[in-house]
């Protein structure tokens, strides 16, 4: 293993250019004017990374996010040394293992044994080391008899189970994954997260790319927000991600508000304007403790008179687990008649919930008909991070108290020699 006083990767300033493809001159003149138009043909180049830094330690997982084009593969595909830099230094120390594209590095017409050998060997494993390691990248690939069958005939689905169970069986102390978990079904994606988990609580050092964010911050420790090719952010995947997020959230409203046709004034019932977290003072704030009081605000604007609006939302954890979704109309609020701005709040006394990002459906109902005034999903996110007084482990923590019971107190006549019983149950 690689000393991890040094940091495993490091780009410096650096910087990649692609070349758009130019007509070959076909005389001598237009070979001579060639040369004078080349600043003009520059400036039509494609930078997909310019002047990047980062390092990353060993045992990190850093995520790459941004829009398509963004540079994220590029930055990939460099630090994999696929690419090498325009400008800048880049150094990785280290064997690395890439899932970069799917199939990458197979053969077509070589069996999925015949494959195995040839990327082991690519990463410079001998053949009794990768007999040894055989069985189960098989295994875990679930392919079994397939494993002799030339792997042109593979679906793309065989092909990311064998190329994701190559990559984790080969003991890289830097592993790339690019956003080769979209392939294939919940189950195998489940394993596969399980599998770079452990990596990960094994030392070593994850690169990985994808649009999940919830896949982002249930994984990585540190984050870079790419765009056009230039950095944006870079640190905790807590501060990127929701920087990002909020960005995202931003351009797609821009473009929503910009291509909606606006609805007639007495037919838009009621809009969701804000929602806010208010902490104990009543302040807004976006991080908590377990067992700290919070408040959910919801602002909006009733612009034609509405009767008995149903206002509710839904919490979700950031692995999509659902954790509750109270609404006014369960809890028997009877808000009357809405006209004009106003504001609907959902105290919570003591957050039961533990350190994770948490994620909130804000929306609004018709009390009679059910039909949509306003539907936000998603869109707003807090954050649990440790230190709460009833913190444990799990999903929540309950409002429960131990009790202990032994010896006479449970009317027992104990031998000298006899290991006393006791008894302990949680009681609320």
């Amino acid at each position: 293993m690689i000393d991890g006083v040094e940091p495993v990767i490091t780009f410096h300033n650096v910087s990649k250019r692609f070349v758009f493809a130019r007509e070959r001159p076909r005389s001598i003149w237009r070979t001579v004017t060639s040369a004078f138009s080349r600043h003009q043909d520059e400036e039509r180049d494609l930078w997909a990374v310019r002047d990047v830094s980062f390092t990353v330690q060993r045992g990190q997982c850093f995520g790459i996010v941004g829009r398509n084009g963004s540079g994220k593969s590029t930055a990939l595909k460099l630090i994999a040394r696929i690419l090498r830099p325009t400008d800048g230094r880049i150094i990785v120390r280290g064997r690395v293992s890439a899932l970069l594209e799917l199939g990458a590095g197979f053969h077509a017409d070589l069996s999925g044994r015949e494959n195995i050998y040839l990327n082991a060997s690519l990463l410079g494993l001998d053949e009794a080391t990768t007999d040894a390691r055989f069985e189960d990248i098989v295994a875990f690939s679930e392919l079994g008899e397939y494993i002799e069958m030339p792997v042109k005939h593979y679906s793309s689905g065989m092909y990311m189970r064998l190329g994701f169970s190559v990559a984790i069986h080969m003991q890289p102390d830097i592993l790339i994954v690019d956003e080769i978990l979209a392939v294939g079904d919940q189950a195998f994606q489940t394993k596969c997260l399980d599998a770079i988990l452990q990596l990960r609580r094994n030392g070593v050092t994850i690169i990985m790319v994808s649009h999940n964010l919830n896949v982002m911050r249930t994984l990585c420790t540190h984050m870079l927000w790419l765009d056009k090719g230039k950095m944006r952010a870079l640190g905790t995947v807590e501060n990127v991600a929701a920087e990002y997020q909020a960005y995202a959230y931003e351009q797609q409203a821009a473009a929503k508000e910009s291509t909606a046709v606006p609805a007639p004034q007495d037919a838009r019932g009621v809009d969701i304007t804000a929602v806010r977290f208010l902490d104990a003072q009543g302040e807004p704030a976006l991080v908590f403790l377990t067992g700290e009081p919070m408040t959910i605000e919801m602002q909006y604007m009733a612009h034609t008179p509405v009767d008995n609006p149903e206002f509710g939302l839904a919490i979700f954890r950031q692995d999509g687990v659902h954790v509750n979704g109270p609404n006014t109309k369960l809890a028997g609020v009877d808000l009357g008649r809405l006209y004009g701005p106003g504001v609907v709040r959902y105290h919570v006394e003591r957050l039961p919930l533990l350190p994770a990002q948490y994620e909130v459906t804000a929306a609004i109902h018709d009390g009679q008909t059910h039909a949509c005034y306003a539907y936000h999903q998603r869109v707003y996110s807090f954050r649990i991070v440790p230190g709460g007084a009833d913190e444990m482990d799990g999903l929540i923590a309950l409002p429960a108290t131990w009790t202990y019971a032994a010896g006479d107190e449970l009317g027992l006549s104990l031998l000298a020699d006899a290991v006393t019983p006791a008894v302990m149950d949680v009681g609320t």
